[in-house]
C-alpha cells in the first residue's frame, strides 16, 4: 500500500482537490501529435491509466437554484497533442498564429519579386473600400441598363439621345453606342467590372477568410492567467475544478480540450466557414450572369395559327460565347391559338397549342402554353408573351371562304384595334368603296357600310349573316397570331444555385463562433472567452454556465488511494 501511495501521490500533487475523469476524445477536424507522458494530467504512466475516484461535498453553486444538484456528466479528454502554437499574450487565439516568416533566401531573384508583386496585388484587390466601390459601380450600371432601352437599332438612339439636346448636358448617343450601353449586360465595361469584383472577392477570401478559418481550427491553450483576463469576458472561480468547467461546457455544445491545467473550448466553427461560402456564392451568381449575357440566344416571332417556324431562324446570339445546338433545327407548328375573356369582355389569358418536330419530321413534344407557363425543350424555352389578329375568314354571298388580312390600327392608349376592308363593286375603280370591319379581339367583329355608317356586330362562328348594301356577309372565323419569345440561357441554373447558396451561407454566417479558455491555478480556475457575434448575449450565457459549476470544499485523495490499495 505504501508503495502504491508513493507511486500515485507525486502525479496528483499538482491538482489537489480536483476531479479526475478518464476517457479519450479525438475530433477528426483537428490534426495533432500524441501527448507526452507528463502532458496529460491523467496519463500517469505508459503502462496504464489509474482511475482515481474522489469523494467531494458540493457547496451551493453560484446560483442558489442549483443547490443539491450534482454533475453527473463525464468530460472526454483528448489523448492527442495540438500543433505547437505561439503565445504572445493577446490577439488571435493562441497568441497570434500568423503565417510563418519567409526565409531570407525566398526574397531574392525573379521568384521573390514575383511573390512580392503578387502580395501587393492581393493587398490592393482585397481592399474593402475598393470592393464597395466596385459594387456601387455595378449597381449603377445595372440601373442605367434599365433606363436605356436595350437591343434597339442605332436610329433609335440617334433620336432618343440626340447631340443637339444631350441628356444631363453631356449624355448623347455616342456614349450609348461607344460604351456598349445598348447591350449593357454584355458590354466590356460591365463585364470588366464583374471580373474586377470577382477578383476582389477571391483576394479577400485568400488573404482574410482562409487564414481566419485556419486559426479557428487550432487548439489554442493559454498558460497565462493574465492573458485569459484580457478576453472580452473573464471570471475567477475559487475552489473549482477545470474539469468540471469542461463538463458543463460540453453539455452546452462546446468542443472541449484539456492539456494539463489548461482548457480550450469552442463552438460555432461553421460561422467562420460561412463567409467563404458567401463569397463563393456571389462568384457563382456573377459567373452565371456573365454566361447568360455572353452565351445565350434570344428571339421573338409572331406566328399565325396553322403556320410553322424553325427555332434557329428566330434565335440570335447575344454574345461571343453563344453556340448553337442541334435543337436549333427543331420546327415549331402553331396548332391553335385562342383567348380567355373576363365577363366584362376584356382579355384575361391567351393560349397557344404548339407541336415540336425534329429534323426527321417526328413530333417530339406537344404542349399548350400560356402566360407564365412556357414550353421547355433541349435548353430552349418558348414563352407566350403577346397576341395579334392575323386574318378574318368570311363568306360573301355564299362564296368563299375568303381570308381578309387584319392590319393593326394606331389608337390612343394601350388598347389594340385591327381592321380590314372588303371592296364592293369595281375593284379597279379609283374611287372604290366597300365594307369596313373592325375588331378589338377575336370574339366580335364590327361592320360598317360603304358610307362608313355602323351596320352591325357579328361573332365569329355564329353563322349569322348580315346584309350590307345588298351584299350578304357571314363571319366564319377569326384567325389569331401567337406572339412568342424564345431563348436559351445556360447561366440560369448557375445563378439559381448561387442565390440558393447565398441565402444558406448568409444565414449560417450569423452563427456565433465562441472560444473559451480556462486555467487551473491551485484551487482557483481562471476562465475567459470571446465571440465574434452576439457580444451582448455572450456574457449572460457564460454567467449561466458558470452558475452550474460546483465548488469543491473538501477531498481526501490519500484515503481514496488507501481504499484502492486495500
Amino acid at each position: 500500500m505504501n508503495a502504491l501511495n508513493s507511486l500515485i501521490k507525486p502525479s496528483i500533487s499538482l491538482l489537489d482537490k480536483s476531479h479526475f475523469l478518464k476517457g479519450s476524445f479525438f475530433h477528426p477536424f483537428f490534426k495533432s501529435k500524441p501527448f507526452s507522458d507528463n502532458t496529460h494530467i491523467l496519463g500517469l504512466y505508459e503502462r496504464g491509466t489509474f482511475l482515481l475516484p474522489i469523494t467531494c461535498t458540493l457547496k451551493k453553486p453560484r446560483d442558489l437554484k442549483n443547490k443539491a444538484k450534482s454533475v453527473s456528466k463525464k468530460i472526454v479528454l483528448s489523448e492527442e497533442v495540438p500543433p505547437p502554437l505561439r503565445e504572445d499574450g493577446d490577439g488571435l487565439p493562441g497568441g497570434g498564429n500568423g503565417p510563418p516568416p519567409e526565409s531570407s533566401g525566398s526574397k531574392g531573384g525573379v521568384s521573390g519579386m514575383g511573390r512580392l508583386l503578387m502580395k501587393r496585388v492581393l493587398k490592393v484587390l482585397s481592399n474593402l473600400p475598393l470592393a464597395i466601390g466596385e459594387m456601387f459601380a455595378i449597381a449603377a450600371l445595372m440601373a442605367l441598363g434599365t433606363v436605356i432601352d436595350q437591343g434597339e437599332a442605332p436610329d433609335f438612339y440617334f433620336q432618343k439621345f440626340p447631340e443637339d439636346h444631350p441628356v444631363l448636358g453631356f449624355f448623347t448617343w455616342r456614349w450609348v453606342l461607344t460604351l456598349g450601353f445598348d447591350h449593357m449586360f454584355s458590354s466590356p465595361v460591365f463585364l470588366g467590372l464583374l471580373v474586377l469584383f470577382g477578383a476582389s472577392l477571391m483576394a479577400c477570401t485568400y488573404t482574410t477568410q482562409i487564414p481566419l478559418v485556419k486559426v479557428a481550427r487550432r487548439w489554442s491553450f493559454f498558460h497565462s492567467a493574465e492573458t485569459i483576463r484580457k478576453q472580452e469576458f473573464s471570471e475567477m472561480l475559487p475552489r473549482a475544478s477545470v474539469q468540471d468547467v469542461g463538463t458543463i461546457l460540453m453539455g452546452a455544445g462546446y468542443e472541449v480540450f484539456l492539456k494539463g491545467p489548461s482548457l480550450y473550448a469552442f463552438r460555432g466553427l461553421a460561422g467562420r466557414l460561412a463567409p467563404i461560402g458567401v463569397h463563393l456564392a456571389m462568384l457563382f451568381i456573377m459567373a452565371g450572369g456573365t454566361l447568360s449575357a455572353t452565351g445565350s440566344f434570344r428571339g421573338s416571332v409572331t406566328v399565325p395559327q396553322g403556320l410553322n417556324f424553325v427555332v434557329g431562324d428566330v434565335l440570335g446570339p447575344s454574345g461571343f460565347l453563344s453556340s448553337p445546338t442541334e435543337a436549333f433545327n427543331t420546327e415549331v407548328h402553331v396548332n391553335k391559338f385562342y383567348m380567355d375573356y373576363y365577363d366584362s369582355g376584356e382579355v384575361s389569358q391567351f393560349h397557344t397549342d404548339l407541336s415540336l418536330f425534329d429534323i426527321n419530321g417526328k413530333e417530339v413534344l406537344r404542349k399548350t402554353i400560356s402566360v407564365n407557363d412556357p414550353l421547355r425543350y433541349a435548353g430552349i424555352t418558348i414563352y407566350q408573351t403577346d397576341w395579334s389578329f392575323s386574318a378574318l375568314q368570311i363568306l360573301k354571298d355564299n362564296e368563299g371562304p375568303y381570308n381578309l388580312a387584319m392590319a393593326p390600327l394606331q389608337i390612343n392608349g394601350d388598347k389594340k384595334l385591327y381592321g380590314t376592308f372588303l371592296p364592293v363593286g369595281d375593284v379597279n375603280s379609283p374611287d372604290v368603296k366597300g365594307i369596313s370591319m373592325l375588331a378589338r379581339d377575336l370574339q366580335s367583329i364590327v361592320l360598317y357600310d360603304k358610307e362608313g355608317k355602323f351596320a352591325g356586330v357579328r361573332r365569329p362562328n355564329s353563322k349569322l349573316p348580315i346584309n350590307i348594301d345588298g351584299t350578304e356577309i357571314v363571319v366564319v372565323d377569326a384567325i389569331g397570331s401567337s406572339g412568342l419569345n424564345l431563348k436559351t440561357d445556360p447561366g440560369v441554373p448557375i445563378v439559381y444555385a448561387g442565390f440558393g447558396a447565398l441565402m444558406l451561407t448568409t444565414c449560417i454566417s450569423y452563427l456565433s463562433h465562441s472560444q473559451i479558455w480556462a486555467l487551473q491555478d491551485g484551487t482557483t480556475v481562471i476562465i475567459g472567452g470571446k465571440t465574434n457575434r452576439a457580444k451582448a448575449e455572450f456574457p449572460e450565457e457564460m454567467n449561466s454556465l458558470l452558475d452550474k459549476i460546483p465548488e469543491i470544499v473538501e477531498s481526501s485523495v490519500s484515503e481514496q488511494a488507501d481504499a484502492i490499495s486495500g
